[in-house]
């Protein structure tokens, strides 16, 4: 026992004993146990805390709970190299890299807690049902990942060159301009992100027409946009280019319009066109989904090539497409039924033929050429 001990404080590897590096490991062990079990608490503090209907605190807790190991390592790095003897340029070598974990520990912290935010303003944004506020929480907590990284590698950047921030960032200068260039389109579609969030042009869920693109809007990010066709396809649009369309949003609708013509043959007598005309009008007199400052519209309005014309307008509410199209159907097996009831035939494109020595159409042409 005296052997191995005499061992351990007499063998030197690169200047320092066993015992001094079962020092450091021994430390960094004894601050990673202590974490697990910290992380361990506090993981089911969190648990009951959220059982008990405070997520913004249970949240917080969870957010902490994914850092408190790594700066439990930290630390315990911190502590233990201070048992071993080394040069100053492998002492500064060995605290900048504890002082670059310690910012990035931070970093991860800081990350962590913009979820607690993010789970507060979708909160708040739900109470309000509102999917403008839920795209305003998405907006501002990428915002602020993407800070707080930025920030990260600024402080990392200062550690490592031994610099004030200022001449740091002043170094950047020149490569700020050529990222800055590289990444203009990036740039420019965040922007569109803030114009898009500033318009409000749809909300999350709604259905657009943009680009002739039609579909209820799924995400948006600081990027893109993506919508989710009718056909099921997903389509991705910058922000950028999405800024500058005109964005048809079918969504906000208060209505459904539909205008459709029916043409009856030309031999319908006059009497027969008021009978049409009156038909379609029982038909949607009253009609299910009508606004009493909107009632329904039925015209004879033109003298097709091949038909008498009706046009017939009229407006649904409230714009729920299904309940339409079935009311629609409805309406057309309605004028069908009534109008082979009442003898009034459907027209469809024709051509009438005269033919010559035809005694009831006597075409009435002079073909010897004499023009006296």
């Amino acid at each position: 026992m005296m052997k191995t001990w005499e061992f351990l404080i007499t063998k030197s590897i690169f200047g320092n004993t066993i015992w001094q590096y079962m020092i450091l490991f021994i430390t960094v062990i004894v601050f990673l146990i202590l974490g697990w079990i910290a992380r361990f608490l506090l993981s089911k503090s969190a648990g009951r805390i959220e059982r008990k209907g405070r997520k913004l605190v249970s949240i917080t807790i969870k957010g902490i709970v994914r850092s408190i190991l790594f700066f439990c390592f930290i630390i315990g790095l911190k502590i233990g190299i201070t048992s071993l003897s080394m040069s100053e340029s492998i002492a500064g070598a060995l605290h900048t890299a504890i002082a670059v974990l310690f910012v990035i520990a931070i970093g991860r912290l800081g990350y962590a807690m913009v979820d607690v935010l993010d789970s507060r303003m979708r909160d708040l944004a739900a109470d309000q049902r509102s999917s403008v506020s839920e795209m305003l929480a998405f907006l501002v907590s990428r915002m602020l990942k993407i800070v707080i990284v930025i920030l990260i590698l600024l402080q990392i950047a200062t550690i490592l060159v031994d610099k004030p921030l200022t001449s740091v960032i002043a170094g950047l200068g020149i490569g700020g301009l050529a990222f800055a260039l590289a990444a203009q389109d990036t740039l420019k579609n965040f922007f569109g992100s803030l114009a898009l969030f500033t318009d409000k042009p749809f909300q999350i869920g709604e259905r657009v027409v943009i680009d002739g693109q039609d579909g209820p809007v799924e995400d948006v990010g600081l990027r893109s946009t993506r919508i989710r066709t009718l056909e099921g396809h997903l389509v991705t649009i910058p922000n950028g280019e999405l800024a500058r369309m005109t964005v048809q949003n079918i969504g906000k609708r208060p209505y459904i319009r539909r205008l459709f013509n029916i043409g009856i043959t030309y031999d319908t007598p006059p009497e027969k066109v008021e009978r049409a005309l009156e038909i379609i009008r029982d038909i949607l007199k009253d009609h299910e989904g009508m606004n009493n400052d909107f009632p329904p519209r039925v015209f004879f309005n033109e003298f097709n090539s091949s038909s008498l014309n009706i046009i017939v307008i009229y407006w649904y509410h409230p714009p729920d497409y299904w309940d339409f199209m079935r009311f629609s159907e409805k309406v057309n097996l309605e004028i069908l039924n009534r109008f082979n009831s009442e003898g009034i035939d459907f027209a469809f494109p024709t051509q009438t033929l005269y033919l010559e020595g035809d005694e009831k159409r006597p075409l009435n042409i002079d073909i010897s050429g004499d023009s006296s």
